[in-house]
């Protein structure tokens, strides 16, 4: 019975079985309108048949979404390429626009594969993405700063290598939003008034003025999934400690000896050379890091951040913004293009949510305060989304950036989300 079982179940997936043929029954033989008998020799399936069986098998685990565009990729020291080769080819030359995706804790490029190769199929001569790799594993211990410079390196050395590209975004993922907001601090360049005389005609239509370069190129957007940006200690930032204070102040504690200088960076406790903690420094501009600056020169600055069920990140610290400025759930809605995103600001204006408070404030913490009025200096949209009625929505914090297609696709509709909103 079980090897009958088997086969039957195998059937439906459109192979066949060696030595046997398919056959169809009427309705009314026993219920079971599908079966098998011995395939005779003159009946043996051709070699084009058996091909596309195969095929059919192959299908069944595809990414569904994939389209059969020719994607070009190269793997470069510290991460990987990935751009469409006919339309380069077309056009003669690489697009314009650099993305670049950068990791979370003990991650690596391959997190954001799903993501960069949409981003390509649905704007095929717009962007080329990088997804970095200089900060892998085991390496993501080493604080935020040299993950930082490194990341800073990394990008570097692309932009020499694409000497077309004129444009530049990031796409981070968790602790990766940190690194990269380290990263373009290091990579900022003031822009001179030379350099705003050759602005281009959009900028003129819009209105606007470039207030500074990354890395000699145009910001356009900068954008983090579920990041901690206002660290992990304390107010349920660290959801998995179900917001005991016991717990938080021993992970404080403690965190360091997991995870090296990343877990004092997340945690505030790091007090290098008499210095404030690196993630207050952060929010403001150093002598030799100008991290609001940079952060202010892109046209658009977007935190995706999971309203629930994110058991790594909490809502307020991924959202930068207080317990009591969070959405109500009644002020939560349902979007039919896009089913997981509940709620969206657009930051049209500085520090405008208190229209969407709480009845009951959560208590003060002074440098949290501080960290979000310097982050708030520049407009940010968030974007709220909520895996509440999804089989994976205990693992929301990879389902958010589709960190693998098979274990997280219900979050598909973000990423989608997040390329058609993106700004070319």
């Amino acid at each position: 019975m079980l090897a009958a079982d088997a086969m039957l179940r195998s059937s439906r997936f459109g192979f066949e079985i060696p030595g046997f043929r398919r056959i169809r029954r009427p309705k009314g033989a026993g219920g079971v309108r599908l079966g098998f008998k011995p395939r005779s020799a003159t009946q043996e399936p051709s070699t084009q048949g058996r091909k596309a069986d195969s095929l059919r098998w192959i299908a069944c685990f595809r990414d569904p979404v994939a389209k059969g565009k020719k994607l070009e990729s190269e793997s470069v020291r510290g991460g990987e390429d990935l751009w469409d080769a006919a339309s380069a080819a077309q056009q003669g030359s690489f697009p314009e626009h650099l993305v670049v995706m950068v990791n979370g804790l003990v991650g690596s490029a391959e997190d954001w594969r799903f993501a960069a190769e949409q981003f390509v199929k649905k704007l095929p001569d717009k962007v080329i993405v990088h997804r970095s790799e200089c900060n892998s594993s085991r390496l993501t211990f080493d604080g935020v700063d040299l993950m930082g410079e490194r990341l800073a390196q990394e990008v570097m050395s692309v932009v020499k290598r694409r000497t077309g590209i004129r444009k530049i975004s990031f796409v981070a993922h968790s602790l990766g939003g940190l690194v990269a907001r380290y990263a373009i601090g290091r990579l900022y360049e003031p822009m001179t008034s030379k350099d705003s005389s050759l602005g281009t005609e959009d900028h003129k239509d819009e209105g606007m003025c470039m207030l500074g370069r990354i890395a000699g190129l145009e910001p356009m957007n900068f954008i983090t999934f579920a990041s901690p940006h206002l660290g992990s200690r304390g107010h349920k930032q660290l959801p998995f400690l179900c917001g005991l204070p016991f717990l938080e102040r021993r992970a404080s504690e403690t965190a360091h000896l997991i995870v090296g200088r990343t877990g004092k960076h997340l945690f505030l406790t790091d007090k290098d050379d008499g210095k404030p903690p690196l993630l207050l420094r952060m929010v403001d501009d150093c002598d030799d890091i100008k991290f609001r600056s940079a952060l202010g020169c892109f046209k658009r600055r977007v935190a995706y951040a999971n309203a629930n069920f994110d058991h790594m990140v909490g809502w307020s610290t991924s959202s930068i913004r207080c317990q009591r400025e969070l959405p109500k759930h009644h002020l939560l809605v349902d979007d039919q293009k896009y089913p997981h995103i509940v709620y969206v600001d657009k930051g049209d204006k500085i520090n405008n949510h208190n229209e969407a408070s709480t009845v009951v404030e959560a208590p003060k913490d002074e440098i949290e305060e501080e960290m979000i009025r310097g982050l708030t200096q520049v407009p940010w949209e968030r974007v709220d989304v909520s895996f509440q009625k999804s089989r994976q929505r205990y693992i929301a914090h990879n389902t958010i950036q589709v960190k693998s297609y098979w274990l997280n696709s219900d979050g598909v509709d973000v990423i989608f989300h997040m390329i058609d909103n993106f700004l070319i």
